[in-house]
């Protein structure tokens, strides 16, 4: 009998569903999330040899499951939380909710959706993720370190220090101030210490752009070759895609990138507004592209500066723009998906 097995994952416990072709509940289990509970998983799972999982938040709570069994080669998909969210409401039973009833939520939802993205082993594109992550927080630390060397210095210094401040320009002015003030001397010496923790982060990020810039070109994209796009770009792009298998079409691509017009029609009047929806980490990195080509006189500036004599405002000529940068990107990330597959064959 072939089986759809729906799991509810949690911290401390997995909630399982499973129901037959046509949705009728086979069985309801639960086990705990530790190692024990897991083995006891997999030997109950062998009770049905043609068998798929889905499985609720599968980047989330669900990831070590979800990896654990796309590693031993099983078919696992994933749903969002609010598709499953969706069949509970909608179902019979007085609104009544446990993890039982959102395992069998998850599993009635994947069995009437066939466009749920698959889970794949984690490979090159999750250590880019990981590495862009990773980046993130050392640049997002080292911003925050610097505010606070300011704000050191404007009581330190008549005025404050006006413009970038850079390490090189805080120690040359550190070195100029002598105060017998206590309160200044304490200021001095804080501004110091942050300053060799600015240094410590630079040199990390520094060392970690090498790192990714050696797995960009470890994996041959030719993301690389787009005009604005850098290893550090590409690396956070192909981290935040996984696999571009998932997009049927360019449309879906610009749609999860948040770079498709949203429409917002009613009767006759046909109307499009900008979309405030789909990843905002890869909506970042568009932007940056488009920016950076609609300064250039590359073909990208030559096409931002088109829609600007065409009547369009500067933001909805950047717009226009970033919209063609996804197509790029999207075209790009194909065509090394396709030579991928030709090199395994």
């Amino acid at each position: 009998m072939k089986v759809l097995i729906g799991v509810d994952p949690h911290k401390a416990s997995i909630a399982l569903a499973a129901v037959d072709e046509s949705g009728q509940l086979v069985e309801c289990v639960g086990f705990p999330q530790n190692r024990a509970g897991l083995r006891a998983l997999e030997r109950w799972m062998k009770r049905f040899p043609e068998r798929r999982w889905a499985i609720e938040n599968a980047g989330g709570l669900g990831r070590h499951l979800a990896q654990r069994l796309a590693a031993a080669g099983e078919s696992v998909v994933d749903v969002a939380p609010k598709l499953s969210a969706r069949v509970r409401v909608l179902s019979t039973g007085n609104a009544r909710k446990n993890d039982r009833l959102d395992a069998l939520a998850t599993a009635l939802a994947a069995l009437h959706n066939e466009r749920l993205p698959t889970v794949e082993p984690e490979g090159g594109p999750e250590v880019l993720r990981l590495l862009s992550e990773r980046r993130g927080d050392l640049v997002a630390e080292r911003t925050r370190a610097l505010n606070r060397l300011h704000g050191l210095l404007r009581d330190l210094v008549p005025g404050g220090v006006p413009g970038t401040l850079s390490t090189t320009r805080a120690a040359r002015i550190l070195r100029g101030i002598r105060s017998q003030v206590s309160t200044a001397r304490v200021r001095r010496q804080l501004a110091s210490e942050i300053l060799h923790d600015v240094r410590t982060l630079e040199r990390k990020i520094a060392d970690l752009d090498e790192r990714i810039g050696a797995e960009v070109e470890a994996s041959g994209t030719s993301l690389v070759e787009i005009f604005g796009m850098g290893p550090i770009l590409a690396a956070k792009i192909m981290g935040t895609i996984g696999s571009v298998a998932r997009f049927p079409t360019k449309g879906h691509f610009a749609s999860y990138s948040g770079t498709a017009p949203v429409e917002v029609s009613s009767g006759e009047v046909v109307r499009h507004r900008l979309s405030l929806a789909g990843n905002r980490q890869l909506n970042n990195a568009l932007h940056m592209v488009a920016v950076c080509q609609a300064r250039s006189d590359a073909r990208g500036g030559a096409y931002y500066r088109k829609k600007i004599a065409e009547g369009k405002s500067r933001k909805e000529a950047l717009r226009c723009l970033k919209r063609r940068v996804s197509d790029a990107i999207f075209k790009s990330l194909m065509e090394d998906l396709q030579q991928s597959l030709c090199n395994v064959a």
